[in-house]
This record gives structure tokens, C-alpha cells and sequence, in this order.
């Protein structure tokens, strides 16, 4: 019977259990992942907050190849206060360069100036509180490569902390870098909104 999982991936850690380099990997979690278990789709060493993971080889697939777009949020923070010419043009699109060199101007989506929650888990790189910030809600519905830290570099911002929030249904909540929560399979896909026993064919997400 396959397992699906919730993780908060912290700061500095790869979204695998394996790797020739000397990296922190999933394995590294204090939790004890059967045989088989991967990570569906990927963040980015220095990008935190929620992935998901199972043993069903089949998810990725039904994920990332559904005819129907699936919503990721990411809880950005950009160096310097964000104007709304800027925030106009996140929401309306920019343009980014893609595999291969391509320039690549992002569908409109949902970038909102929020504040962050107050319990909001301690994570990412040293980061000196005495200059201006500013933090984002951005919900997109695909995923270039590195896609949310070349959109917000695209109006001139740096990104300095990158927390996926929800995919879906399937939300972070209150669970702490590092920590895990097994879902039973019927939430799992109702929650994420894919028919379990649609065909697949072969695909991948990339990184953001």
C-alpha cells in the first residue's frame, strides 16, 4: 500500500534522498520514509516550506500532466518596498528567460503585498533586519525554472526568502522546518484535485 507525505523542507536541504555531493538531503529528517519514497517535484536547496512525498511513482505524473493547472503559493520576501507599478507588472506578466536561453513572458496570477503570519517558523539565510523589506503572496500555476526568483528579479528585487505554502488543497499550516505529516490517500488526492486512477505518461516539474 503506497504512503503520501507532507514535509516542511528547511532552509539548505535538497529535495532528494541521494546525491554525489555533500548536501543535507531528505534523509537527514528524523522520520523514518519506507523504501521507495521520493519527493513530488522540487524546491530548490535554498527554497523552504512544503513538498510533498510518497512512494507512488504515479503522482508526479497525474500532477504535472493534468489538463486542469494545478495552484502552488509561495510566501516571497524581496529586498526593498515593492511599488505598484512593480506589483502591476508580477500580475499582469514579465518577461524571464527559460531553458535554452528563450525569453518567456509568465501567464497573469495572483501576487498580493501581505504580511507575514507572527509565528512564522524561523528559517533561511542571515538576513539584516535593518533594511527594507517587503513580503509576497505570489500563486502560480506552472513552474519554470527557478520561475518566482526571475520574476521578482525581473522588476528589480532580490528575493531573500522563498517558503512554499500550499499546493491545491494541501496547505503548510503550522508544521516546522523539518518536520512531517503523513496524509491518508483519499485526502491526499482530493486535496490536490487529480483523479487517482487517470492514465500518466512521462513528465517532470522543475525547480523554482
Amino acid at each position: 500500500m503506497h504512503r503520501y507525505f507532507v514535509i516542511n523542507k528547511p532552509y539548505h536541504m535538497v529535495s532528494q534522498f541521494i546525491s554525489s555531493h555533500k548536501v543535507r538531503l531528505l534523509g537527514d529528517v528524523d522520520f523514518d520514509f519506507p523504501e521507495g519514497t521520493h519527493a513530488i517535484g522540487r524546491l530548490d536547496n535554498h527554497s523552504e516550506g512544503l513538498l510533498l512525498l510518497t512512494t507512488d511513482k504515479r503522482v508526479t505524473k497525474l500532477l504535472f500532466e493534468s489538463q486542469i493547472p494545478h495552484k502552488r503559493t509561495y510566501l516571497v520576501k524581496v529586498r526593498r518596498e515593492v511599488s505598484p507599478e512593480a506589483l502591476l507588472q508580477l500580475q499582469t506578466g514579465v518577461s524571464i528567460i527559460i531553458k535554452g536561453g528563450v525569453s518567456y513572458t509568465t501567464p497573469p496570477c495572483d501576487v498580493q503585498i501581505v504580511t507575514p503570519p507572527a509565528d512564522l517558523f524561523v528559517g533561511g539565510s542571515r538576513q539584516r533586519e535593518d533594511l527594507p523589506y517587503t513580503w509576497l503572496s505570489i500563486t502560480l500555476t506552472e513552474g519554470k525554472y527557478h520561475q518566482v526568483r526571475k520574476m521578482v528579479a525581473a522588476v528589480h528585487h532580490s528575493c531573500v526568502r522563498l517558503i512554499r505554502t500550499s499546493i491545491e488543497g494541501i496547505e503548510l499550516g503550522n508544521l516546522q522546518p523539518g518536520e512531517v505529516r503523513e496524509m491518508a490517500a483519499t485526502d491526499f488526492f482530493e486535496q490536490l484535485h487529480i483523479d487517482r486512477w487517470q492514465e500518466t505518461k512521462t513528465s517532470d516539474e522543475n525547480n523554482l
